[in-house]
């Protein structure tokens, strides 16, 4: 997995990738992938149509890449040809390395739009979309998608084969499962294996990737070109590490602690104070759970109302013998 390949002609450094995280993967969050060793870090989902009407939200926030990011890639998601066309353009210019189109999501609001997984169930549309992407931002695009929107369904797979063959995206990033099961049930790793014998470009598997392990067993049985973590990586960018030959143990209390102050300092340097502090109340439970403390930190950390009060809290656990 140490070893570079390219996307198109942009050569990834190696071959453990993060995943795009919905509501999560901002720049700073991409950011801690890289400084622990992923090779590319993946934008959280995209609207293009955000991007295409020039929402203020979204280009500020959504947008921001910071210089040490490079490789990046800006995943967007829509339904729309033209429109994707646009947002591919402004993803473009605001420093993307790669596009990256979600045909993938599970969810219901972006599904109903005829976005996400629910593009397995028009090809003509997904290609027509992909080559939109392509033609408007000049750069590799990459196409993330499931194996189904149903069990048992390959539509993913054969649509998979087209993007590849017929709309000449760079890459795959295939979660063999299917859309309607979520993150249950185990993915089909010798689906990917098959997909990967039969296109010419790289194929990234994802799906089920929940600890360094996991990830090893996948890319081993799928034959993949690399490996995307997401849920594995919460919390625990020290995964980057494992799987780069850089680290074999893990991370001590008072690393865990300062990787969590670091996150809580570029959150408010990203969103302000305020928001901020409402934001981090997703991350503290990852990071609580490897500190190895119980529910009561946590409860602490939701209910402290300002971010001094969350930094003085953490800080105290430092200390092996820390208490609350």
């Amino acid at each position: 997995m140490t070893t570079p390949f390219r996307i198109g002609n942009v050569e990834i450094p190696n071959r453990v990738l993060l995943a795009p995280l919905a509501g999560i993967g901002n720049w700073f969050v991409r950011l801690q992938a890289k400084r622990y060793g992923a090779g590319l870090a993946v934008s959280e989902m995209v609207s293009s149509f955000g991007l295409h009407y020039r929402n203020e939200r979204t280009l500020r926030e959504l947008m921001r890449i910071h210089p040490d990011e490079h490789p990046v890639s800006i995943q967007l998601f829509g339904h729309d040809p033209e429109v994707m066309r646009s947002g591919a353009a402004i993803a473009a210019e605001a420093g993307a390395d790669l596009i990256d189109i979600n045909m993938g999501c599970p969810v219901r609001k972006v599904r109903k739009t005829g976005a996400g997984a629910e593009l397995l169930r028009d090809p003509e549309l997904a290609i027509a979309i992909a080559r939109g992407a392509i033609e408007g931002s000049g750069l590799p695009v990459t196409v993330k998608l499931r194996s189904g929107i149903g069990a048992g369904e390959r539509s993913g797979f054969d649509l998979a084969v087209r993007l590849a063959e017929d709309a000449g995206v760079a890459a795959i990033a295939f979660h063999p499962r299917a859309a309607t099961v979520g993150h249950k049930g185990n993915p089909d790793y010798a689906l990917t294996r098959e997909l990967v014998e039969r296109v010419g470009v790289p194929v990234i598997v994802s799906g089920g990737l929940a600890s360094a392990e996991a990830a090893r067993t996948a890319y081993e049985e799928s034959g993949a070109d690399a490996v995307m973590i997401a849920r594995g990586s919460l919390g625990n960018p020290w995964v980057f590490e494992e799987l780069t030959g850089r680290r074999s143990q893990p991370p001590e209390r008072a690393e865990v602690v300062a990787e969590l102050l670091w996150t809580i300092d570029r959150a408010e340097e990203h969103l302000g104070p305020d928001r901020a502090n409402r934001y981090l109340r997703k991350f503290y439970p990852w990071y609580v759970e490897r500190l190895g403390r119980g529910p009561e930190l946590t409860d602490a950390l939701h209910r402290s109302d300002d971010l001094g009060a969350a930094r003085r809290l953490i800080t105290s656990l430092a200390a092996p013998a820390a208490s609350l």
